[in-house]
């Protein structure tokens, strides 16, 4: 969008995490109000039109009609937390959320990089974004110790990775899948 350009490229301006989505990290997306590429978007409209504020949650109006139903249905990257992203950077401060979020960063280029038997990435872009960072943190260390093996496969290792961050997110609940909005019929 003319105009709207941001500093923050992994944190969206309304709470996704863009560090963490398949197409930024491919490079076919800069991320919100990155420049070249950047799609328009009713939400960065809205921010220049108050006062270009860099998060939403630094509007005096938020969460406003816009966050109506957001976290509904997924794009390329998951918008299940984004409103409680938002929130969660206001709380620790825009830098704590950050450093978070390039731990995260790091953690998900870390499994793209030895645990992606080619059909991974969504998975593990979800499963990042979704589950706290202590709990990855302890995921990486039940990695390291239980198949940083030679004598097995890529495609075991990644199995065997995939089980563990199912298992964790079904103790929370928590569903590694994006959510599609459905086709309407015509």
């Amino acid at each position: 969008m003319k105009g709207f350009i941001r500093s923050d490229q992994t944190f969206s301006l309304c709470g996704l995490n863009c560090g963490l989505c398949p197409m930024h990290l491919d490079h076919y997306c800069p991320g919100c109000g990155g420049g070249e590429g950047n799609q328009s978007c009713k939400i960065a409209k809205c921010s220049l039109e108050h006062d270009k504020v860099e998060y939403c949650n630094q509007c005096s109006e938020f969460p406003c009609e816009k966050y109506v139903g957001i976290d509904e249905f997924d794009s390329f990257i998951t918008h299940r937390n984004q409103r409680k992203d938002l929130e969660k950077s206001k709380s620790i401060g825009i830098a704590a959320y950050r450093a978070e979020q390039e731990e995260k960063i790091h953690i998900l280029k870390y499994l793209l990089e030895n645990y992606n038997d080619g059909r991974r990435k969504s998975f593990f872009c979800v499963a990042v974004n979704l589950i706290e960072l202590e709990d990855l943190r302890a995921i990486l260390e039940q990695i390291k110790s239980e198949i940083e093996i030679d004598d097995i496969s890529l495609k075991e290792k990644c199995v065997h990775v995939v089980k563990l961050f199912q298992a964790k997110a079904e103790q929370q609940n928590i569903i590694l899948k994006l959510n599609k909005k459905p086709r309407e019929k015509s």
